[in-house]
């Protein structure tokens, strides 16, 4: 079985492994007691905060050992609002950040705050222009992640760092999945991080807060961690954490280098292995080890199902999967096809080999979906110089396969009107549209869902 999801978790890197069990027996006491296991593991914890932080670039005291990465994000997104009250409630965020940024944001809004989500273009980044737009007198906080968990884009946190600096406005990076990979740049404020995401076992995160940042802690406050992590420290995992990523970033300059060949030999190569395929995200500046693409005419829960049966562990954002019926925030806010969407994340160490063999199932695969979706019949009927198109109560991809089916009978310029009561129509017909070269005229309310309007162009 070939593991190609390393973005949701890394498997647990050797040196993490060597260091939890040799922290088992070292660092079980309390690190707060004065007697002699009480000082062996405030050692250890003090070792561990120093090279973590020395990875991360800041002080070891600027940085906190959380239980998970989401729980950093929510402890610092709360204690740098409520440090700036005073200055104002508004808080800036991109539109594809990580749940657990976007749920803090919907909690701060319920609340009595403002939120302001800067787009992004079609290949997933912000612009710092438009960032920039976004700061004002009252902005208490800007958030902003340094890559995209879902297609890998690179941000510009460099420069919207900069951007925040001359405002006075603090800027909270996200940084879970490119800590591994190298240290964030520019002047940011606060940076939250996973261990899971390089390597480190799962349940710790990171929570750097730089001097001089207004920060105040919400909810109940003990001694540990500067008040910012309440309850006993997880030390085994902390050692085991920050001893892999500090044996991550020493083998990262060669292993991204040979993990981008791999991924843009996936790049170059699915598009002319399957046909109707959108490869989304930046092309140039992205993680080494992910790349994400869309299929047409794919349910994407299936061939993630025909993909686990030939041995390959993927993920998705398509909608058409168990857990949601939306398609991806991150896609949605892109612009691309989410129909049949495949994330390839490759750990550490992955064989070239795999790769290609994962290249050599991929379409048998596509294809597999692609027939078992083909007996729908579209339901058509003429209603003046349209043809009409009834994809009510279909889910993705359905309502794209009937509209494929039915642009050919139409004459060039004329129009296709689809009605859908699916929400991942919304998107996935316009992107059929950019991908076919056809007009997308919008959307109307319908006497049931929604009419999509389509002209034929060629």
């Amino acid at each position: 079985m070939s593991y190609f999801d390393a973005a949701s978790s890394a498997p647990l890197h050797p040196v993490a492994r060597q260091a939890l069990l040799a922290s088992l027996d070292e660092g079980w006491a309390d690190p707060a007691r004065l007697y002699r296991e009480g000082r062996r593991a405030r050692m250890l914890l003090d070792a561990a905060r120093e090279a973590a932080a020395e990875e991360v670039g800041c002080r070891p005291d600027e940085l906190t050992f959380t239980s998970s990465g989401t729980r950093a994000v929510h402890t610092g997104m709360a204690g740098a609002l409520a440090g700036r009250r005073r200055v104002g409630r508004h808080l800036i965020v991109s539109a594809v950040e990580h749940s657990s940024v976007l749920h803090s944001a919907e909690e701060w809004e319920a609340a009595g705050g403002e939120v302001t989500a800067v787009a992004v273009d079609r290949a997933g980044a912000v612009a710092v222009g438009v960032y920039e737009a976004a700061v004002r007198p009252d902005t208490a906080l800007a958030c902003l992640q340094s890559a995209n968990h879902e297609v890998g884009t690179e941000q510009p946190v460099a420069e919207v760092a900069e951007v925040c600096r001359a405002a006075g406005v603090p800027l909270l990076v996200d940084a879970a999945q490119s800590l591994g990979w190298a240290a964030v740049a520019g002047p940011w404020s606060l940076l939250a991080a996973s261990a899971h995401k390089w390597g480190g076992p799962s349940g710790v995160g990171l929570l750097a807060v730089r001097k001089g940042v207004r920060f105040a802690v919400q909810g109940p406050v003990d001694e540990r961690e500067s008040g910012r992590a309440a309850g006993f420290e997880n030390l085994p995992a902390i050692v085991a954490a920050a001893a892999s990523l500090r044996a991550v970033r020493a083998e990262a300059a060669q292993e991204a280098e040979r993990l981008r060949e791999l991924t843009e030999r996936i790049r170059a190569r699915v598009p002319q292995l399957v046909t109707d395929v959108e490869v989304v995200g930046d092309p140039v500046r992205r993680l080494p080890g992910v790349v994400t693409f869309s299929c047409l005419y794919v349910d994407g829960e299936t061939l993630l199902h025909e993909l686990d049966r030939a041995g390959f562990s993927v993920s998705s954002g398509s909608s058409c999967t168990s857990s949601t019926l939306t398609p991806s925030h991150v896609l949605k806010a892109m612009g691309v096809l989410s129909e049949g969407n495949v994330r390839v994340s490759l750990p550490v160490g992955t064989p070239a080999e795999e790769v290609d063999r994962f290249l050599s199932v991929l379409p048998g695969a596509v294809a597999t979906v692609r027939e078992k979706l083909g007996a729908p019949v579209p339901v058509t009927v003429r209603e003046k110089d349209a043809l009409v198109v009834n994809a009510l109560g279909k889910r993705c991809p359905i309502p794209v396969i009937e509209l494929a089916k039915v642009i050919g009978d139409v004459q060039v310029g004329a129009t296709v009107r689809v009605l859908s009561d699916d929400e991942a129509a919304r998107l996935d017909i316009p992107a059929w549209c950019e991908m076919r070269g056809q007009e997308y005229m919008g959307e109307e309310p319908a006497e049931k869902g929604t009419a999509y309007l389509i002209r034929r162009l060629s």
